[in-house]
């Protein structure tokens, strides 16, 4: 049995209780407090279990409104673009969950403490990221006012691509540091390893 209550919900929506409720598609589990979120933008339809079936909770889905894209969900890699860089995290644009582009515009950030996994505490945003800079990243979990959390705390991601102050195509020399062929100047940056 199924019922459309044809309400329409955005990622990161609340859509019940994991005591209530099984997430079905479209929909996850935060393992901090136990609430389903919403993974995509679409129609709210609750599913119910036959009666003789031993988890009596409904299932809650999200059904796309539009050709199903790819969503950035826990534990994909996305490929992003670093919009701003501030003192604390950075924020990014993502532009590929995998290999696949995405529909809509889904953002990004990248907190301090999630930069690499060493010495957090000597973090420097400024010197990890630039606006521009193309990032390999991870999906950490659907964090706050709709910008999903992202890590680059392995050693495969970080910066992958990077233009120079001579708007070449810098080339990693090392995990913190990338240069312009041009110029021959370095620039600070969390690398993600090469050719990975």
């Amino acid at each position: 049995m199924e019922e459309d209550d044809a309400n329409m919900v955005t990622p990161g929506e609340v859509l019940g209780k994991a005591s209530d409720f099984k997430a079905g598609k479209g929909a996850y589990v935060s393992p901090h407090n136990h609430i389903i979120y919403a993974s995509l933008t679409g129609l709210r339809r609750i599913q119910y279990p036959p009666l003789d079936a031993p988890d009596q909770r409904p299932t809650i889905e999200v059904t796309g409104h539009k050709a199903h894209g790819v969503v950035p969900e826990p534990g994909s890699i996305v490929i992003g673009r670093v919009t701003r860089v501030m003192a604390r995290m950075a924020s990014l644009d993502i532009m590929c969950v995998g290999t696949k582009s995405v529909p809509e515009k889904f953002s990004g950030i990248i907190r301090q403490q999630d930069v690499r996994a060493t010495e957090i505490d000597k973090v420097d945003m400024h010197t990890s990221f630039r606006v521009g800079d193309i990032v390999r990243a991870i999906v950490l979990s659907l964090g706050d006012a709709r910008a999903y959390h992202l890590s680059t705390a392995k050693n495969e991601l970080g910066v992958v691509s990077a233009e120079s102050g001579a708007c070449a195509t810098m080339v990693p020399v090392s995990w913190t540091e990338m240069q312009c062929p041009l110029t021959g100047q370095i620039e600070q940056r969390k690398v993600a390893k090469f050719g990975g």
